[in-house]
């Protein structure tokens, strides 16, 4: 086997782990918005960051009042990134639930708390 054909042989190998991973990534966010689904009247989801910087996703669960039922965020920049817990949320009203409060120091959290708040609210 000459360079190039190993070369080729591990891209593609690199190509499908990238695939598998991201699948899997997939399922477990989609199984922890369930569960969320599951636990609140309205689910809010918001998203931010770009191609290069670490992407934030935080999923919110409210009950009928308007209260934090459960939440997750999702961040990072790799397909290792999982579902955590948004514990210190559970709880607040949603006109308590303030971004640049919750995190002074991260405007990717603060941007998809946002609209994780705004979207179906």
């Amino acid at each position: 086997m000459n360079a190039t054909s190993l070369f080729i042989s591990l891209a593609a190998l690199a190509w499908v782990g990238q695939i598998f991973l991201g699948g899997w990534q997939v399922y477990r966010f989609n199984r922890a918005y369930n569960a969320l689904h599951g636990q609140g009247h309205v689910v809010g989801l918001g998203r931010s960051g770009g191609r290069f910087k670490p992407r934030v996703v935080i999923a919110l669960a409210f009950d009928a009042d308007g209260y934090v039922r459960n939440g997750f965020t999702l961040r990072g920049l790799s397909v290792f990134a999982r579902p955590r817990p948004l514990t210190p949320l559970i709880g607040l009203h949603k006109g308590q639930l303030e971004p640049s409060v919750i995190f002074p120091k991260d405007p990717a959290c603060q941007t998809a708390l946002a609209l994780a708040i705004k979207s179906k609210l």
